[in-house]
């Protein structure tokens, strides 16, 4: 009995060296290729977020600058076409955007054009309407993303008749 106690003593420390012994080159190289295929899967949907998060700061300084012009049109009776005028304190560049304006007596362009090739532009068009009948006005304003991304350029306010419209190849954002 000792002796087949023995053997299977042996034969047990054998196999706890074989377990301890690491991965094969077959396993490591199949872990490889799968961190591979989920890297090339995820990287595209990363780097549209991270756009998509630069895109939010022109969304939100073009939307800003369409309030902004409403209030100084409510206290000046005109839109101006001064950015530093609409008392926002924000700059007329940034890394990724430009900020202009515009526009005429009857209506504005509040511009945020892409510097980068991946990133939309976007612009906010504000006009000044007045109903039939009344001497009374008021401003309507729209907020247009560019339909392709691209370095953009300074648009003109559109209107269509007296509403707001986007510039061509720009379409209207919806309001949440």
């Amino acid at each position: 009995m000792k002796s087949e106690l023995k053997a299977k003593f042996l034969q047990h420390i054998i196999g706890k060296k074989k377990e301890n012994e690491g991965f094969t080159l077959i396993e490591l190289l199949v872990v490889i290729i799968i961190i591979g295929i989920l890297s090339a899967i995820a990287l595209p949907s990363f780097l549209n977020q991270a756009n998509k998060g630069k895109q939010s700061e022109a969304k939100q300084y073009s939307g800003s600058m369409n309030r902004a012009q409403q209030a100084y049109f409510l206290e000046n009776g005109e839109f101006t076409s001064e950015l530093n005028k609409l008392g926002m304190g924000i700059r007329s560049q940034t890394e990724n955007y430009v900020y202009a304006i515009a526009g005429t007596t009857s209506a504005v362009a509040n511009n945020g054009y892409s510097l980068k090739a991946p990133l939309k532009s976007y612009v906010g068009v504000v006009t000044l309407s007045t109903q039939a009948g009344t001497s009374e006005a008021t401003t309507l304003a729209v907020l247009c993303e560019s339909d392709n991304v691209g370095t953009g350029s300074t648009q003109s306010p559109a209107t269509s008749g007296t509403e707001p419209s986007c510039p061509s190849n720009f379409s209207q954002l919806k309001s949440k």
